[in-house]
């Protein structure tokens, strides 16, 4: 009796040849997802900094009327509190200084009643009105973009930068709300504290939010 063999020979060339286009098939669908993945990153990162610059721009403008308003508030303060009559609202003046002081600051103080005296100047009776400019800074662009997956798409330095300027800006937003508080009170006194702060953080978020409109194209 004969027993046959059957003699199958691998073709190894074929089997590797497959491997390798299995292996490289992978290697493409991980790439690819890869880079897709970093498109769509990129463009989210776009959208977010363009979001962002519109809400520094915006809050620029919001935060310019703040900082006259209280840079006037403040020089008004100075001038008109050292004229009054002890704790009242009369002031003794020469009429020609009160003309020019109300010129400098119109409608901030309005007069009731006045006296000609003997000395040359005018006794003024009337009542200080502080108008300030309660302004709102927003930051709804980068709480969102906090909330998305993008932000390893900005290096630590650029978000340092971020995360300061928005804790300044919420600092200054405090204290434009507490001399809205203390104003309430007509405590001129710790008003004018207020002020003179709140001036100096105006002045510094001012100048971060200008830096960062420049610099955050470059934020990787």
């Amino acid at each position: 009796m004969r027993i046959f063999k059957s003699k199958h020979r691998f073709n190894w060339k074929y089997i590797f040849g497959e491997i390798l286009l299995i292996f490289l098939g992978i290697n493409l669908a991980i790439w690819f997802n890869n880079w897709n993945t970093t498109q769509q990153n990129q463009k989210t990162r776009q959208i977010v900094i363009e979001k962002i610059k519109d809400e520094i721009s915006s809050n620029i403008t919001e935060l310019t009327v703040s900082y006259e308003n209280t840079v006037l508030v403040r020089e008004a303060l100075n001038t008109f509190m050292p004229l009054f009559q002890g704790k009242s609202s009369k002031l003794e003046v020469p009429q020609e200084e009160m003309k020019n002081i109300r010129a400098r600051f119109p409608g901030f103080y309005t007069v009731s009643d006045s006296t000609f005296l003997d000395n040359g100047k005018t006794l003024y009776t009337g009542g200080l009105s502080i108008q300030l400019e309660l302004v709102e800074l927003t930051d709804i662009a980068w709480e969102t973009t906090k909330s998305l997956e993008v932000l390893n798409e900005f290096g630590y330095e650029c978000l340092y930068e971020l995360e300061s300027m928005y804790s300044l800006q919420s600092r200054v937003q405090k204290e434009i709300d507490k001399s809205a508080e203390v104003l309430q009170h007509m405590d001129i006194k710790a008003l004018l504290t207020i002020l003179n702060f709140t001036e100096q953080l105006e002045k510094q978020l001012k100048s971060d939010y200008q830096e960062m409109l420049v610099n955050i194209e470059n934020c990787r």
